[in-house]
């Protein structure tokens, strides 16, 4: 098997090639396995059922030795596609505490940060007709400049004739 990432893979039932297919994978397309599954009130609002995970956002634990703890997510790691939440950190032998990592199938989001870039508002069909009437308004008013003659001082004075070559 070769060790490369492949564009053209689609999919394999082996588990040995999914788990190649990840380890191997970009990290441009790695990003894309950080997706975290959203609470029933924003899968209702969003009409989503998952999102990939950013700094800052609110998660819980559903599963392992810290399920039931929530927390802000402090840090993703894209290479090894884990999540650190502060406040679920492990006790080193010195004493000291560190993050713990976690794998993002198991957590769930309860609240997002930047929601209004994560997702744009979708132009209805009233805002349509309000903006095509604005528009409308803005080229009447322009012909009515025009017809007033108003004096402008972005005049064009215009081209000198050139001379045709014979």
């Amino acid at each position: 098997m070769k060790q490369t990432f492949s564009t053209k893979w689609v999919s394999s039932v082996q588990p040995r090639k999914q788990r190649k297919y990840r380890y191997n994978a970009p990290l441009h397309l790695a990003g894309k396995f950080l997706s975290v599954t959203l609470a029933k009130d924003l899968r209702a609002k969003h009409g989503i059922r998952s999102i990939r995970v950013r700094t800052g956002d609110e998660v819980v634990v559903m599963r392992g030795q810290f399920s039931g703890r929530s927390g802000k997510v402090e840090r993703v790691d894209i290479g090894t596609t884990r999540v650190f939440v502060n406040g679920i950190d492990q006790a080193k032998r010195d004493g000291t505490k560190r993050l713990y990592p976690l794998q993002p199938s198991n957590l769930k989001a309860t609240r997002l940060v930047d929601e209004k870039r994560r997702f744009p508002v979708k132009e209805t069909e009233s805002s349509k007709t309000k903006s095509a009437a604005t528009k409308s308004a803005a080229k009447s008013a322009a012909k009515a400049d025009a017809a007033n003659n108003t004096p402008t001082n972005d005049t064009k004075k215009p081209a000198p004739a050139r001379a045709a070559k014979a």
